[in-house]
């Protein structure tokens, strides 16, 4: 038995080999067969019908729905960031305002308190002015007082020293205080 398979085996390499040697037989790639264009372009046209309908009724639709949800995220965004946009400038201009309120509230308090601490610095120097004014009144009374004073004892002085050189000048000779005094009197007052 394991002749007859050798014998097998050595004439079919051999019915390869004449074959091939006279050009008979089949080519190497059956795509390139032309007893088989007809059946392969037939299968061809079926795969791309199959094809087409597959990506038309499932793969694009997919695509579509993906791509239209995408636009609409991107249009959803985009309107979002346009609303935002608009409320951040909204809320700037808010900031602003308050703050231009703001400063104005604090220059016009600012303002008060100058006025109220100019009105109470007024009043503490018109105060301060009529205690100044009562103690320089009563100052120049009491410097009034000394002056009569000190004229009096002035005079006083200057009658007794007037004596005592009328009584030096003239030894022995009464002094006439009346008339001493009355010459002081006169030449002090004027």
């Amino acid at each position: 038995m394991a002749d007859d398979a050798e014998q097998s085996g050595a004439d079919a390499a051999h019915g390869a080999a004449d074959a091939a040697a006279h050009g008979d037989g089949a080519p190497g790639m059956p795509q390139l067969d032309i007893a088989t264009f007809d059946n392969q372009i037939v299968w061809l046209v079926i795969t791309l019908v199959a094809i087409f309908l597959i990506l038309s009724k499932v793969a694009l639709p997919r695509l579509s729905a993906v791509m239209a949800e995408r636009q609409g995220t991107l249009t959803n965004d985009l309107a979002a960031a346009e609303d935002l946009k608009r409320q951040a400038v909204e809320a700037e201009a808010s900031y602003n305002t308050a703050l231009a309120n703001a400063r104005a509230e604090a220059q016009r308090i600012s303002q008060e308190t100058r006025d109220e601490i100019q009105a109470q610095l007024q009043v503490e120097i018109d105060k301060a002015d009529a205690q100044i004014a009562a103690k320089a009144a009563e100052s120049e009374a009491r410097i009034g007082e000394i002056e009569q004073g000190a004229l009096a004892t002035a005079e006083e002085v200057a009658r007794d020293v007037a004596a005592d050189i009328v009584r030096a000048l003239s030894p022995g000779q009464e002094v006439d205080a009346d008339a001493v005094a009355a010459a002081v009197t006169n030449r002090v007052r004027g």
